[in-house]
């Protein structure tokens, strides 16, 4: 059986103001940094993975590379399991979601900033680079280093229902099994669910 052990990114400069990041860009924070490393400390006690793969913006492959480095695992990148793009709202207040009248807090799933991405179309793109990499690893432990949003959208591939689909904090884990092309439900290693926000 294999093990997908999904990580958030460590805090990066635009959840430490609460806003959009404008790019792939943004780096993580001091804090982002030390949570990476308690994560990879996580890992390492309890998983060991033969590889990482992050996500290409920065907070990503940051946070990839410590935990990376302290694993002694080799690293790739996948561009696929980038951040939602948030269009127009790119530099805004998180807050700001709620003020467009088009986004219902109950289907949240559907809704699109203009010239973005909604989260059903994030897991459009992801799901079949996950499970790519399920067949390609079937009975390794693989660490896949990417974003609030990534997450949420995988958990609704893994499920098949959005509700209560889980959005970790910073460096939060989630570990999803994986058998002859099935997976198993996810299980929330580290880190519950903080107050709901797409910022990732």
């Amino acid at each position: 059986m294999g093990k997908l052990i999904m990580v958030r990114h460590g805090e990066s400069e635009g959840n430490a103001i609460r806003r959009f990041t404008t790019s792939g860009d943004a780096k993580i924070t001091e804090l982002g940094r030390r949570q990476a490393h308690e994560a990879a400390l996580r890992i390492k006690l309890k998983f060991r993975p033969t590889l990482v793969i992050a996500s290409t913006f920065a907070r990503a492959r940051e946070t990839g590379l410590i935990i990376a480095a302290e694993l002694r695992i080799p690293i790739e990148y996948e561009a696929e399991f980038r951040e939602q793009s948030l269009g127009d709202l790119a530099g805004q207040p998180y807050e700001s979601v709620a003020n467009d009248p088009s986004f219902d807090p109950k289907r949240s799933w559907v809704w699109r900033a203009p010239g973005g991405e909604s989260h059903e179309d994030v897991l459009r793109r992801v799901a079949p680079v996950l499970d790519r990499v399920a067949r390609q690893y079937p009975g390794d432990e693989i660490v896949i280093v990417s974003h609030g949003g990534v997450m949420r959208s995988v958990w609704a591939h893994v499920t098949g229902k959005w509700e209560n689909a889980h959005v970790p904090p910073n460096c939060g884990i989630v570990v999803i099994e994986h058998e002859s092309g099935r997976y198993r439900a996810p299980e929330v290693m580290y880190g519950e669910s903080p107050a709901r926000e797409t910022g990732g």
